[in-house]
């Protein structure tokens, strides 16, 4: 069973050792980017949202290919970076930290030219 298992991904998800919630929506901060108003979120949802709206845009009625492959890697190279920058290059605690295996870990750092 994961130790995430029961947690809402709409509210955020707890930390096992803590029991600490995190919301997907950051804390609010005193300074709001120029380009949104104080009562619209920057979530990583939103992000996507307003990035692929603007891809159509770009299309022009063009036809679109591998658009989940496009995303999935746009998203997923930083998410690794950070993470092992976060775990000091540590490969065991950033598969925990990423529920993933660290053969499948290693498979796409190198993919990623990270390894």
């Amino acid at each position: 069973m994961n130790k995430l298992d029961g947690a809402n991904a709409s509210s955020g998800f707890a930390l096992p050792e803590t029991g600490k919630r995190f919301s997907q929506s950051p804390q609010p901060s005193h300074e709001t980017p120029s380009h949104e108003t104080p009562a619209q979120e920057s979530t990583l949802r939103s992000q996507v949202k307003r990035s692929l709206q603007r891809y159509f845009k770009q299309l022009d009625n063009e036809p679109a290919t591998d658009l989940h492959r496009l995303v999935m890697s746009e998203v997923e190279a930083p998410l690794l970076e950070a993470v092992m920058h976060y775990t000091g290059n540590n490969q065991s605690k950033a598969s925990i930290m990423l529920g993933l295996n660290r053969g499948t870990l290693r498979t796409k750092l190198k993919l990623y030219g990270m390894l």
